[in-house]
């Protein structure tokens, strides 16, 4: 095989996310911007803000939000036990458009159109009154913690073979620097011991 034809090989990205959070919309959008211009397929998986703040000293405002979107991830994990984890994409993408674009709230009519828009039965909406599914939803969060730690958030993103918080961005990088920003994230994976950039975020979460 040449070189050329390696680096065209399709590489995975996986990619843990909770719906509801403004800055892992716009990580995930950006991943479907690189799929476009890079040879990369995405694998998407679920984490959850309330498991992740659980027991915290948190603002009453942050902690009703958290409170919300239970019934959300225990949707997404109802959706990938009855359908695999291939619906999760399509999924995510109906749900993020009526949360963040189109600032819709985070209840259950928001979830049944959500689940149409995915051509997904609405009856997984009633999984978000149940605590049925928690159990999975608390394995799939923990497989990210335990790539990346218990010290970051959403989103979490695996490169070949190593995980990460982020990268946060805002807006969403678009066409080929998406896939600059790809590559570099390429880079900093294949950097042995490299573990953390970061800077104080300037900007609100700009969804286009």
């Amino acid at each position: 095989m040449t070189q050329a034809a390696a680096e065209q090989e399709t590489l995975h990205a996986d990619m843990w996310f909770d719906p509801a959070c403004p800055w892992a919309w716009i990580t995930s959008r950006w991943l479907v911007e690189v799929e476009k211009v890079r040879p990369v397929k995405v694998r998407w998986r679920v984490m959850s803000l309330g498991v992740l703040n659980e027991g915290r000293d948190l603002p009453q405002d942050y902690k009703e939000n958290i409170e919300r979107g239970w019934a959300t991830v225990r949707v997404c994990i109802a959706a990938e036990e009855r359908f695999g984890s291939q619906v999760l994409g399509g999924l995510y993408t109906a749900l993020g458009t009526r949360f963040h674009n189109k600032a819709e709230p985070q209840t259950e009519e928001t979830l049944r159109a959500a689940l149409a828009d995915a051509d997904l039965p609405e009856d997984l909406a009633e999984a978000g009154r149940s605590d049925e599914y928690d159990k999975a939803l608390r394995l799939s969060h923990g497989k990210a913690m335990e790539l990346v730690g218990e010290d970051v958030g959403t989103p979490v993103i695996q490169v070949e073979g190593v995980s990460f918080f982020g990268p946060v961005v805002s807006p969403t990088p678009r066409g080929e620097d998406a896939g600059k920003l790809w590559d570099g994230v390429r880079l900093v994976a294949g950097t042995d011991g490299f573990f953390e950039l970061k800077r104080t975020r300037t900007r609100e979460p700009a969804f286009d």
